[in-house]
């Protein structure tokens, strides 16, 4: 049994919350957390990021990066680069600005290669401390690599694996175990920066890569059933893949590869004008000019560790170090479920029914195993918070809430799954949304139909009371005899129970195949 799996059964236990648990965003644990702010000086970028709201799935109150290029000529000087020194410096100064105001408490900032490795990085902090009251925590690469695997452990409780994390002067490896635990790490000078500040050939410059790739690897198991890859430039080659293949959904977190779909579009890269991948792909030209060098570390790195499926992950050493903060408690939690309670907090007409609605539609899908239970209870908890957009609009803005969101503990197919739930809550057809057809290749056929009906489940019991459902009626799947029951538990209920309910009830039974059936209980 899976962590998550265990922690959940825990959830469901619960006396008073069932499958939701205790909320913990409201809670002591997670307020004290409700503005933390980041900064992440790497070899390539500066950026800060400011957290805010639900702890434990990352709302970005602030995010703002620039490419200052602090490793550029690193290999020849051994120093930073004096045009990127001023840049960081003048971003910092804004950072630390815009923290004051906007309270953030904590502020931490932590530097990687190009800083730890640098004959001034240590001038560097003292002015940068100087000029801002910033003091700068220089993390070595086996730190890098434990706060990266726990930016990849928000997203993904419970994950196993090996990920991997690429910056501009250095690359790390670290093994998850599984059980939220960060085993073997390692750390390597193949950073796309460094690499081009080598004078050799491409042959040569092959071979050094295939030969540090080997050394990297020392101590991790071949064959690793999934590769998470973290970082700007394995982000970049993403979107060249997703172009290539013609992907539909433009999310790059939590999308997958194969080693064979990687090792295809590598070969793309390396056959195609850059500047034209760039404009396709709306990577920016600092970036960009990356891209080929991380390629070839990629390729090295696919066929060494031979994994089974690769992974990119949005989340890395920020979030790592917003997961660092958590107590274990919060840790425990899982990130959907919590970001679509806080959801329902701020933006819902009558908070706490999404829990109410779960009870009350959960009978129609009685073989749901744990997986689909959260995306059901996602779907329950978020089906209101929409309610302020145009209705002529609403089905197609909650489609793309739920598949645009930056949320973690999805994968594509249950994005979509999720969002076609949302869309059919508040509306029957999805002829006229706008809706992309194109995404229905992400999820197969019978789960497209389970997602419709959801919808159509929340659409019957959100209108037939908008409160306490389980006083007034109750659904009864008999699927053997293909019959949907509802109950009418009250005279209440049966003045509820008005044209317009049956209306919804009959297209759920017609969506579900079955006869609808009206009982009435003896009062």
């Amino acid at each position: 049994m899976s962590g998550r799996q265990m922690r959940a059964e825990e959830a469901e236990s619960h006396p008073e919350w069932g499958p939701f648990g205790v909320p913990l965003f409201d809670g002591p644990e997670a307020q004290s957390l409700a503005r933390v702010g980041v900064i992440d000086i790497g070899s390539n970028s500066v950026r800060m990021v400011i957290f805010d709201g639900a702890a434990r799935s990352p709302a970005y109150f602030f995010n703002e990066k620039i490419l200052c290029g602090l490793g550029v000529g690193f290999s020849e000087t051994g120093r930073l680069h004096p045009e990127g020194k001023e840049r960081a410096l003048a971003a910092l100064r804004r950072f630390t600005r815009l923290a004051q105001a906007a309270e953030v408490s904590p502020l931490l900032a932590v530097a990687t290669a190009a800083v730890r490795d640098a004959q001034d990085g240590l001038a560097f902090r003292e002015q940068v401390k100087a000029e801002t009251g910033l003091a700068i925590r220089v993390i070595d690469g086996a730190e890098e690599a434990r706060l990266s695997a726990q930016g990849v452990l928000l997203g993904w409780p419970g994950a196993a694996g090996l990920i991997c994390d690429i910056g501009g002067s250095s690359m790390e490896l670290a093994e998850l175990q599984g059980s939220g635990k960060v085993g073997h790490r390692a750390t390597s000078d193949l950073g796309p920066l460094k690499l081009m500040g080598m004078k050799t050939d491409k042959k040569a410059l092959r071979a050094h890569i295939k030969a540090e790739v080997a050394t990297l690897a020392t101590g991790f198991a071949e064959g690793t059933e999934r590769l998470f890859l973290v970082g700007g430039s394995w982000r970049a080659i993403a979107r060249i893949d997703m172009e290539r293949r013609g992907y539909p959904l433009k999310v790059l977190h939590e999308y997958r590869m194969t080693p064979r779909g990687i090792l295809e579009t590598l070969k793309y890269i390396a056959e195609t004008d850059i500047n034209d991948l760039r404009a396709r792909t709306g990577t920016s030209t600092e970036r960009m000019r990356l891209v080929p060098m991380a390629a070839e570390v990629l390729r090295a790195l696919v066929r060494k560790l031979q994994p089974r499926e690769i992974a990119v992950s949005s989340y890395g050493i920020r979030e790592g170090l917003l997961y660092e903060q958590m107590s274990a408690a919060l840790k425990a939690r899982d990130p959907l479920i919590e970001a679509a309670r806080h959801s329902e907090a701020q933006l819902s007409r009558m908070p706490g029914f999404g829990r109410k609605l779960y009870h009350f539609v959960e009978p129609l899908f009685p073989r749901a195993k744990h997986d689909k239970k959260r995306l059901i209870r996602a779907a329950c908890l978020l089906h209101d918070v929409s309610w302020r957009a145009h209705p002529d609009y609403r089905a197609e803005v909650c489609f793309d809430n739920a598949t645009r969101a930056n949320l973690g503990g999805m994968t594509h197919a249950e994005r979509v799954y999720l969002g076609l739930a949302l869309l059919h809550r508040y509306k029957s057809s999805r002829v006229g949304t706008g809706f992309n057809a194109e995404l229905l290749s992400l999820l197969p056929a019978d789960q497209v139909r389970e997602a419709e009906i959801l919808g159509r489940a929340m659409r019957f019991g959100a209108m037939f009371a908008v409160t306490n459902l389980a006083d007034h009626g109750a659904l009864n799947y008999r699927p053997k005899r293909k019959e949907l029951i509802l109950k009418l538990h009250t005279d209440a209920a049966r003045d509820l129970f008005g044209e317009v309910a049956l209306a919804r009830f009959n297209a759920l039974a017609a969506a579900m195949e079955v006869t609808p059936i009206i009982a009435k209980a003896r009062l």
